[in-house]
């Protein structure tokens, strides 16, 4: 054995990634490099002397290897790519690629024999499933066009099919586009009282349903935030929350926007437009200042939301969606009902699960948490450094009625951030306006706080004890509010 072969082996071959291993004209292992064995899991001792055929318990016995070895390579010099394919039980199943050569003495006889072992196991696999996902593709295909030759009208269904998934998609994906670009109050509802833990109590008990949801409030308490919150948690989540404001466009362009139109629908419709109903298919359709919506396109909305049936502007095709919808409002839509300025039937279909907003002025212990939230992120937008809050700005943001809510509250610590130039906020807004009861005189002290009561019954709907209970939120034993109920005439309606 030239004692020079194997200190090159050894030196070079042996930093071969590929398996190697050399046998005597015997077919006895002499060596292998590191690669064979960490491929194979065994160890030089037990290799090196053995007849290959023996090595690991005889699991390399392996018909296809003998082939080569004993009936290919004695008529060939070398033999490439001979493909074998065997389970091992240590290791599992392989495929490997082998390459053996003979290395001859100076005589020309046979000395050693150089066999190189390629492990494409997974390569193989993952042609081999590659090759039987195309032919069952193509087997598919082949059924499909068949079918189609039998039934052309199937077909031309399916596409139509296609393309009108194919051209939600991409409205969905204009829709989201312009979505981005907006600035939400915030990323998410902050506060502790009682009024927001209640109302995210709600929020936890509908989220989950398909049932629609009407969110009542003032302006700028939060009623998108809450939307967005109900549709985070539902089993729509992973769809687009689909929006639209009633009072942002005029009234005859608003049928355009739910229910789309077609090309020259009307003038100025070059082309065909899905509405936000067609977009929100599967999904969650938010309507905004629903108390908006002009009287004559409310028998429409109350169409899509008792069967889900609607037309495109300039069609006489009936299209089906599936859409949950949650609507918000800052007005009494039950007075709007009483003035004959929206429809009672419509109001009954969007108010089965109320979600009144409390006002910021009946939610004062949020408003710490509000300001350092605000201010934190005001102060990182515009560059600065506010770390200091005086005692004296918060007391006045406290005491503030808050006439415009949260998003009054932004835009007073928005102008107080620009006008501080150094670590302490500096408030530039004087926060004067009065409660807007404060100027009415005729009220007595048990007057306003049977409102008050009332108030706080009817955001709990009138659920006197336990937990987001009327008595908890008004910190009352259940028996003292029943008492101050019963002297203050107040009944359940």
């Amino acid at each position: 054995m030239p004692k020079s072969f194997l200190e090159i082996h050894n030196s070079i071959l042996g930093s071969i990634r590929e398996p190697l291993i050399v046998l005597d004209q015997d077919l006895k292992v002499i060596t292998a490099n590191t690669a064979f064995f960490q491929t194979f899991d065994v160890s030089p001792d037990e290799t090196e002397g053995l007849l290959i055929y023996e090595l690991g318990n005889r699991q390399w016995d392996i018909p296809g290897l003998r082939k080569l070895l004993e009936d290919i390579l004695p008529q060939n010099t070398s033999f490439h790519d001979f493909e074998v394919e065997h389970d091992f039980e240590t290791i599992g199943r392989k495929i490997m690629h082998l390459n053996a050569r003979r290395i001859h003495n100076g005589d020309g006889q046979t000395h050693l024999i150089l066999l190189a072992i390629e492990d494409v196991t997974e390569r193989e696999y993952y042609k081999r499933h590659l090759e039987e996902m195309v032919v069952k593709r193509t087997a598919e295909l082949s059924a499909a066009k068949q079918e189609a030759e039998k039934n052309r009208q199937a077909a031309e269904e399916a596409l139509f099919e296609i393309k009108k998934l194919k051209d939600q998609l991409e409205a969905e994906r204009a829709y989201l586009q312009e979505e981005i670009k907006l600035v939400y109050n915030h990323e998410n509802i902050v506060g502790k009282s009682d009024a927001i833990n209640y109302m995210l109590y709600k929020v936890e008990q509908i989220a989950g349903t398909d049932t629609n949801v009407l969110i009542l409030g003032e302006t700028g308490t939060g009623k998108e935030l809450v939307a967005r919150a109900i549709h985070g948690t539902s089993q729509r989540k992973n769809r687009a929350l689909i929006k639209m404001n009633c009072a942002a466009l005029p009234s005859h362009l608003i049928e355009s926007e739910l229910f789309g139109h077609e090309k020259g629908a009307f003038t100025g419709a070059q082309s065909r437009r899905l509405g936000r109903f067609e977009i929100a298919n599967n999904a969650t359709l938010f309507l905004d200042e629903i108390g908006e919506l002009p009287l004559e396109l409310q028998p429409k909305l109350l169409r899509v939301i008792d069967n889900g049936e609607f037309e495109r502007l300039g069609s006489s095709e009936t299209r089906k969606v599936d859409v949950r919808i949650i609507a918000a409002t800052n007005r009494n839509l039950e007075e709007e009902v009483n003035k004959g300025e929206f429809r009672e039937d419509l109001w009954y279909r969007l108010n089965v699960f109320p979600i009144t907003m409390p006002p910021l002025r009946d939610r004062v212990d949020d408003i710490p948490l509000l300001v350092n939230y605000y201010v934190h992120r005001i102060s990182k937008r515009l560059g600065k450094v506010i770390e200091i809050i005086p005692l004296n700005v918060m007391d006045a943001l406290s005491q503030y009625h808050w006439p415009g809510n949260v998003r009054e509250l932004e835009n007073v610590l928005e102008r107080a951030v620009i006008n501080s130039s150094g670590p302490k906020l500096r408030l530039v807004d004087e926060l004067k306006k009065p409660h807007k009861d404060a100027a009415r005189a005729d009220k007595t002290l048990e007057n306003v706080e049977r409102e008050y009561i009332i108030r706080v019954l009817e955001q709990v709907q009138w659920k006197v004890s336990g937990k987001n209970s009327a008595a908890e939120i008004l910190g009352l034993d259940r028996s003292t509010l029943r008492a101050r109920m019963h002297k203050l005439n107040i009944h359940k309606p």
